[in-house]
Formats: structure tokens, sequence, C-alpha cells
């Protein structure tokens, strides 16, 4: 029997394992994920979760997308991984440090009871998200052929790909259909999470976000972060 704990950031919802506790054969690792995060026949989810020990830093999280695959981050993700820190006991301290596939964010429990993190820089080049092209090249309000259609997209990593398209009425999007034909597109070597965004005032965002390994999800951490910076 594993232990387990369900969390969720704003409806992302992941299911959060103490490895240091009760570890984890990695060869189980990815049957594990599909099974936990099955929303029928597991307990459900938009990911699991993996507390382990860091090399550089005390901890290390990592993350795996219903489909079994290894994400590099997850900015929703962290914040209840830092929440499920404190209450295994593992740490007091109000800053925390955190290796992640994308490197090592920091994190601070402000007095309010949230969890702030530090996502540190975006990133454009195609080479760094990856895009195929150029490497040193930037994807930018560049065209994506898809569904008989051309989307006009902007690539960002935020630790992890992106691909942002701004619509004029993000509810009309036919997500099911869009998210997985640009997800999986050939200019994508690993895929990408795909945000549809509508601008509806100058200091607001409305996003639909298809992750990566994932489908359809209520909200996404790096996503909102990508979505703003291509804005």
């Amino acid at each position: 029997m594993i232990p387990f704990t369900k969390m969720h950031g704003i409806g992302n919802d992941f299911v959060l394992l103490d490895g240091l506790r009760h570890p984890v054969e990695e060869r189980a690792l990815p049957d594990l994920a599909r099974r936990m995060c099955d929303r029928r026949f597991g307990i459900g989810g938009d990911g699991l979760i993996l507390l382990v020990a860091g090399s550089s830093r005390r901890f290390r999280m990592r993350m795996f997308n219903p489909d079994g695959t290894e994400s590099e981050m997850c900015g929703n993700g962290i914040r209840c991984f830092v929440r499920f820190l404190r209450q295994k006991g593992h740490t007091d301290e109000p800053v925390v440090s955190v290796e992640t596939g994308a490197g090592v964010l920091t994190l601070e429990e402000t007095p309010d009871g949230l969890v702030r993190v530090d996502m540190g820089p975006a990133r454009l080049g195609r080479g760094e998200i990856p895009v195929l092209g150029d490497p040193e090249d930037r994807f930018v309000e560049q065209p994506v052929e898809a569904c008989g259609s051309t989307f006009v997209g902007t690539a960002v990593s935020m630790g992890n790909p992106h691909l942002v398209v701004f619509v004029e009425d993000v509810q009309a999007v036919p997500l099911e259909e869009w998210g997985p034909a640009l997800e999986t597109h050939d200019l994508f070597p690993r895929k990408t999470n795909v945000h549809f965004v509508q601008v509806a005032a100058r200091d607001r965002l409305i996003q639909r976000t298809w992750e990566r390994g994932a489908g359809a999800t209520l909200a996404c951490g790096t996503g909102a972060c990508a979505c703003t910076v291509a804005a």
C-alpha cells in the first residue's frame, strides 16, 4: 500500500507521494502515474508528484503526467509540493529551494497561507523550448498549420514548452480537437502545452489549456506565465 495525498492549485489537481519515507521503484513510476491519475479507476489527477532527495538541494520534485511521461516542471504542482513538505513535517522554513527538471526554484509561504514561487526567466529561443528551426531564432506570432486551419502562435519555455494562441472568443475553441493536434505537431519534438487566450482587458487574460500528457485542465501555472509573456 502506498500512502498518498490529494491536493489542487486552483483546480489543477495532483496525487502526491512521499518518496523519502516510502520509496517507489523507478521502473514502476510511469505505470503508477497512469493508474493513480485515472479519474475512473484510480484516484484521479492532472499529475503524480513524487518527493525525493535532491542532489544540490534537500528536496527534489518529480512530476509525472497522466500518460506516464515525466514533465520538467509544474507551477501549480510545486506550490502543492511545498505545502505537502510542511504537512509531512519535512521542513518549517519560510523559504524553500526545490530541485526540478527545469532547475532550482525558490518558494515562499506568505503570512496569509499562500505559496509564492519565483518561476525564473521565460525563454523564447527555438532551441530552448524546443521548436524545430534555427535554435537562435524566436517563434513569435508564427503560423502553425493544423486541423485544416492556420493558427498564429508564440512559443515560450518556462522550463517546459508552451504554445500560446490568441483568439477572439476562447469559449468557442474546440479544445478537444485543436489541443491535441497542436500538442503533437511536428514542430515540437518534445510535444508542447497549448493555451488558447482571449484578451479581456489590458490587465486580464482568459486562458484555456490543453496540457502535454494530461489533456484539458482547469489551470496551468507555468502556462499562465507563458501567456503573460506572449501577451
